[in-house]
């Protein structure tokens, strides 16, 4: 058996890796640390706290049960002594390791995403549903769609589009949980649009698109966080920006030469001749 102890200001860790309190594979990690805040001590009594950590992700949670101060041992993480009051704190803090580590057992097995709310939800007997990618899309359809306008409404449905090509290749995956989303999943999202090549012509994305359907992305996540489906916001470090561009004009020969263009599809030429039409409109207009 192996240790390792920090001790960052007023509290003690220590980390015992064996078969019990560590369990180390390929697709995730588990631990569970017993530790005490001395600093909250009242009448020489504090109380025992648990930080599970699953996959470098970590949650403290109390016991209920206080340790006398003088007894604890930050090394062992149980208290000293042969006393009953010893005996039972100890016992009961083996029992508390052992369900913790069952509930982590229970949700893998389960296929459950791992997440330490999720075995915090188990230890204490409440059920909290996860939410997905998917949930957000079809809260957002339903609810705000009829409050935009029918080219931001297409965008967004573009947008999941997208999210959804990016899960497959990315992630190999249909949906994903909201809980889930980080930092490094935008930047990878970003990569994908950039490398995105449209049905409608043979070219990747322009920065603003690409930001433009991360920006639609980000008010659907932030939706998801005001209606409390998560508790953080995973968009915070991510700040997309769009560049400013001046648009020219066209000159008269300019104009005269998509004018006399030759086109084969039929759906470029309708847009062509709009797009020409509009302009002499405007002309007439001015």
């Amino acid at each position: 058996m192996t240790c390792e102890t920090t001790i960052i200001g007023d509290l003690t860790f220590l980390k015992l890796f064996n078969s019990n309190t560590s369990i180390m594979c390929t697709s995730s990690t588990f631990s569970v640390l017993f530790w005490i805040y001395t600093k909250r001590a009242t009448n020489n009594l504090v109380v025992i706290y648990a930080r599970i950590t699953v996959n470098g992700r970590k949650l403290n949670i109390s016991l209920k049960r206080k340790a006398d101060l003088s007894l604890w041992n930050p090394s062992k993480q149980r208290v000293s002594g042969n006393c009953p009051q010893s005996k039972d704190l100890n016992q009961f803090l083996d029992q508390e390791h052992s369900r913790l580590f069952q509930y982590y057992q229970e949700l893998k097995i389960e296929g459950k995403v791992l997440f330490p709310k999720s075995i915090k939800t188990k230890y204490f007997g409440d059920e909290v549903r996860l939410f997905s990618l998917e949930d957000i899309f079809k809260y957002h359809s339903d609810h705000m769609f009829s409050k935009l306008k029918y080219n931001t409404s297409r965008m967004y449905n573009t947008s999941q589009n997208y999210i959804r090509q990016f899960l497959k290749k990315a992630y190999k995956r249909n949906d994903f949980y909201l809980r889930e989303l980080d930092y490094s999943f935008f930047l990878r999202f970003e990569n994908f649009l950039r490398a995105v090549r449209t049905r409608h012509y043979q070219k990747s994305l322009q920065h603003n698109a690409v930001m433009k359907h991360i920006q639609s992305f980000r008010k659907m996540v932030t939706l998801a966080f005001h209606l409390e489906w998560i508790d953080r916001d995973p968009f915070v470090k991510f700040k997309p920006h769009l560049i400013q561009k001046e648009r020219g004009f066209l000159y008269a020969e300019e104009l005269e030469s998509i004018e006399n263009l030759e086109i084969e599809g039929q759906r470029l030429k309708r847009v062509r001749d709009l797009f020409i039409f509009s302009r002499y409109h405007f002309l007439i207009c001015v």
